[in-house]
């Protein structure tokens, strides 16, 4: 499947469903038995787009959503894109005072909200004069009600590739969050390079347990599954005694590394409960190669493991066919390229070298909303995207991920790599995980700190830590500190929060 269509019009919608065969070929199933078919899909999202005309939606309109997965809310990105608007999904995390920043910078015409929440969010949404609708995990509320008294028909709004189709806003854990602006072309190519690279098809059935307001499970996991011509099994949230039972008839599992850890735990997985399953994908935050290993003695699977941002959709991803290296993030995907750097000189740097991560392709944002400053200081001067993560290229190609720039402790002078360390303390005997930080120091500028999680009945400790890397770390690497704790702090999508480390351990090395 080419990346690049032949259709005239670029609106990510038509790229989708453009030239569907069977319209009653199975396109989602939910927990409760309900078939949903790509004829239905595509006709709900008629129905939706209809209502957001009516509710004076335009061509590049924002519409914002903050509501709990359902099926409806997959429709309404699908029916936002037809009509030509621009989706912004929202973390059903966020609070009011969070809400009021993406809502009052990205100026939607719509907000989706939940329910209970509609008096909240109305009174943000009327400071920019957007309207408000509801929608509930249910799938009930004042946007479905209007939907079921639309017509089906809608004539899908031509888009040119560069129109944007999304804005998805960054954490946000550094400083004020970002809106990147994501394009019909960025998300349409990306999708189409991933079913190749994947071997997706009609016959591929997708247990899909991750949220909808992420990259990863709106724009991978659905947009791959729906280009295939495949099915979806749509979850709530994750299950891990029902993803079991799913893989029975399943052929796909996309998650964080959270679902394989929590799987693990599970007694009935092992070879026979995954002899359907041809594919497992972990993103999002780094599996540890521990996790890996487990997963491949217990499944006799490879973790499949690719590396992406909110900005670039998939940059790079371990082989479908080949060897997938454990704690590696694999090549680069056709049509992208990725390239380390010198982070100071912008210089690329031979393999094997520590720098930063830049990558460039037809996934690439278009730039952050509203912040042309910013785009321009994240941009090479030929059209590289600096992604802020440090990492390296190995001889054979894999790229390993590192950490983020931000995350780089300098202690001394020289600099010390989190995941380095990391890596040391989590093949210990015992431990299940580790962060490394630096915080202010006096004497080093910085002091390396490990934050260690340890099963409880082993017998870690500050001293046994710092005995076990003696003599395998330089000095300057060792930590000064080891702290043990019953667990990292994390965001929705199972990322370590390090910049909460930071600020719970800043004081520790502060002289009395």
């Amino acid at each position: 499947m080419n990346a690049k269509t032949t259709n005239k019009n670029a609106n990510l919608f038509s790229r989708l469903f453009d030239g569907l065969d069977d319209p009653k070929r199975l396109a989602i199933e939910t927990i409760d038995g309900t078939h949903i078919s790509y004829g239905d899909l595509i006709a709900r999202a008629g129905q939706i787009a209809n209502v957001l005309v009516d509710r004076g939606v335009k061509p590049g309109d924002r519409v914002a959503a903050q509501t709990e997965k359902s099926v409806t809310g997959l429709v309404l990105y699908l029916a936002t894109v037809r009509a030509g608007a621009v989706y912004l999904p929202l973390n059903t995390a966020y609070t009011l005072n969070e809400l009021e920043y993406f809502i009052t910078d990205a100026e939607p015409s719509l907000v989706v909200c939940d329910p209970s929440k509609a008096a909240g969010i109305g009174t943000i949404a009327a400071k920019v004069g957007a309207k408000v609708e509801t929608l509930g995990p249910d799938g009930k509320g004042s946007l479905s009600e209007a939907a079921d008294k639309a017509r089906p028909e809608f004539t899908t709004v031509p888009r040119e590739n560069d129109d944007l189709a999304a804005i998805l806003y960054t954490s946000g854990t550094t400083g004020r969050s970002k809106g990147a602006m994501l394009t019909h072309d960025n998300l349409a190519s990306n999708s189409l390079t991933l079913v190749d690279y994947w071997g997706f098809t009609s016959k591929d059935i997708l247990i899909h347990a991750l949220p909808i307001y992420h990259t990863h499970g709106l724009f991978v996991a659905s947009n791959v599954t729906l280009f295939a011509r495949g099915a979806m099994i749509f979850l709530p949230k994750l299950d891990p005694d029902l993803i079991v039972k799913l893989m029975a008839r399943a052929t796909v599992l996309m998650g964080v590394p959270t679902f394989y850890t929590r799987l693990l735990q599970n007694p009935a997985l092992n070879k026979d409960s995954t002899k359907h399953m041809r594919l497992f994908v972990s993103g999002s935050a780094p599996l540890l190669a521990e996790t890996h290993r487990e997963w491949f003695a217990r499944t006799g699977h490879a973790v499949l493991e690719r590396y992406g941002m909110t900005e670039t959709n998939m940059n790079t991803s371990n082989p479908y066919d080949g060897e997938r290296v454990a704690g590696a993030v694999g090549h680069a995907l056709p049509g992208v390229t990725v390239r380390v750097t010198d982070p100071d000189t912008g210089k690329e740097l031979p393999r094997d070298e520590i720098g930063m991560i830049e990558v460039k392709g037809p996934n690439v944002f278009k730039g952050y909303w509203r912040m042309p400053e910013k785009t321009k200081s994240e941009f090479r001067g030929d059209g590289f995207f600096i992604t802020g993560d440090l990492g390296k290229i190995d001889a054979k190609g894999y790229v390993h991920i590192l950490g983020r720039g931000k995350d780089l402790v300098i202690s001394g002078g020289f600099n010390v790599y989190p995941k380095e360390i990391e890596s040391e303390i989590d093949a210990m005997p015992g431990v299940i995980e580790s962060a490394v930080i630096g915080v202010p120091h006096a004497d080093f500028g910085e002091g390396v700190t490990a934050v260690v999680v340890c099963d409880k009945k082993a017998n870690v400790s500050e001293a046994s830590v710092l005995k076990a890397l003696d003599g395998r770390l330089a000095k300057f690497k060792m930590p000064k500190r080891v702290f043990v704790v019953d667990e990292l702090p994390r965001n929705t999508m199972g990322k370590v929060q390090k910049n909460i480390l930071r600020e719970t351990y800043k004081d520790i090395y502060a002289r009395k």
